[in-house]
C-alpha cells in the first residue's frame, strides 16, 4: 500500500525508533526523540560519539567514517522521512550528527572551549540557517532519494560555515 503524505505524520515513539534500522540511524540512535530541541540534542550526541571515537579511530579512518555514515545517513534519512510522512522531520538528526563530525574532524585538535564554539556555531547556522544554510535548506525539498540528500545537505553547508569562521578566526586571531 503506498504512503499518503498528506495523512496526519507518525508518531515518534521509541516503537517506532526500533522497527526498522533505518530509524535508528536517522533518529541518532533516539536522541531525535528528544521533546524539544532534538537538533541540539544530536549535534551534542554526535559531539560526544566523536570524542569517544577518536581514542579507537585515527584521522583516516575517522574520515572513511564520516563519509560511510554519509551515504548510510542518506538512506537512512530518505527510509524515515518517508516513513513519518514528513519531507524534513525534526526528529532527523542524523543531519546533525555526520555534519558535527566533520567539523570536529577537519577543525581539530581543539580544547573544550574550541569545541564548544564550533558547537554553537554550528547550532546557529543550522537553526537560523542565514544565506547560504538558507539556499541549501530549500533546494532539495521532497520524499525520495532527492529528499534524503535534502535532509543533509543544508547541515553540510552549516558545518561548512562553521568550518569558514573557525579558519577565518585562526587566520586573523591566533
Amino acid at each position: 500500500m503506498p504512503v499518503q503524505y498528506d495523512a496526519p505524520p507518525v508518531p515518534l515513539t521509541t516503537r517506532f525508533l526500533l522497527v526498522h534500522p533505518a530509524h535508528f540511524i536517522a533518529l541518532g540512535c533516539g536522541a531525535g526523540l528528544a521533546r524539544t530541541a532534538p537538533g541540539t540534542v544530536g549535534t551534542a550526541w554526535a559531539w560526544l560519539a566523536f570524542l569517544l571515537l577518536q581514542h579507537w579511530l585515527d584521522p583516516l579512518r575517522m574520515g572513511l567514517l564520516i563519509a560511510f555514515a554519509t551515504l548510510g545517513g542518506w538512506w537512512a534519512c530518505t527510509i524515515t522521512a518517508r516513513a513519518l510522512r514528513v519531507p524534513d522531520p525534526g526528529a532527523i538528526v542524523w543531519d546533525e550528527v555526520v555534519a558535527f563530525w566533520l567539523v570536529l574532524w577537519l577543525a581539530m585538535p581543539m580544547g573544550f572551549w574550541g569545541q564548544f564554539t564550533a558547537f554553537v556555531l554550528f547550532r546557529f547556522f543550522d537553526a537560523v540557517k542565514p544565506g547560504p544554510v538558507a539556499w541549501a535548506d530549500q533546494l532539495f525539498k521532497g520524499f525520495g532519494w532527492r529528499g534524503g540528500w535534502g535532509i543533509l545537505f543544508d547541515d553540510f553547508v552549516a558545518a561548512f560555515c562553521t568550518l569558514l569562521v573557525i579558519a577565518l578566526w585562526r587566520f586573523f586571531f591566533v
